[in-house]
């Protein structure tokens, strides 16, 4: 007659159901599931950042009615709005959709620079200095901080996730902090009495974002650089 069998050890029996969650719980987190999430995180935190900083611009400019500052408060609105169809993207999962959003965010650049141009050429025709000059530097350097950070954010993210369309909005970011320092220059030369170099930089503004936009061009065209980020097969 065959023996009943025997329960296993309770040190053993522990181990074993140990084993078995430890190994099957972590394969319920999706890899992409994690991926999507940090981006989400990312693109939401430059997006309340840049936002921020275009709010507070855009109430200084009324005041001050500078072209190379709405030239950059142009080009700040549109990069913070570039934030949903990135988040949208990672809340997809998709390396497609993430690349579309990608190219997005460089038309989105292209058509800033466009505007920012067409302005400052309207106002070299029909001049108009700015006033409330200590306003004016001080947007200025609240874009150029809010870049800044907005920069150090995406910049980290893109490359944790390996991510072409956030570094690329990264550099985007960080160029703009430059970009933003030319306000404060038009302040200045305003206050030295040459008021037509408000438009000038708001030209020079221009070349700069047109400079961006190949540079985001070229590192979309790039794509990730070291893996593919498909799903695993379960």
């Amino acid at each position: 007659m065959t023996p009943p069998p025997t329960a296993a050890p309770a040190g053993r029996r522990h181990a074993s159901a140990h084993g078995h969650d430890h190994g099957h719980s972590h394969g319920l987190v999706d890899p992409s599931i994690t991926r999507s999430r940090a981006g989400l995180r990312v693109v939401l935190a430059s997006l309340v950042i840049l936002a921020a900083t275009a709010a507070a611009q855009a109430a200084i400019y009324v005041a001050t009615g500078s072209v190379a500052l709405l030239a950059d408060l142009v080009h700040n609105a549109g990069d913070a709005l570039t934030a949903v169809p990135l988040g949208a993207a990672f809340l997809l999962r998709s390396p497609r959709a993430e690349r579309a959003a990608g190219y997005l965010v460089v038309l989105t650049i292209l058509a800033s620079g466009v505007i920012a141009g067409a302005l400052a050429i309207d106002r070299i025709v029909h001049p108009l200095a700015p006033d409330h000059l200590i306003a004016l530097a001080l947007a200025g350097a609240a874009g150029a901080a809010g870049n800044a950070i907005a920069a150090r954010v995406r910049l980290g993210g893109g490359r944790r996730l390996d991510s072409p369309a956030l570094v690329a909005d990264g550099e985007h970011a960080r160029s703009d902090a430059i970009v933003s320092v030319g306000v404060v220059l038009s302040a200045a030369c305003v206050a030295l009495g040459a008021p037509v170099a408000d438009p000038i930089i708001g030209l020079a503004i221009t070349a700069l974002i047109l400079r961006i936009t190949w540079a985001s061009w070229t590192t979309m065209r790039a794509g990730p650089h070291d893996h593919d980020r498909r799903p695993a097969a379960t």
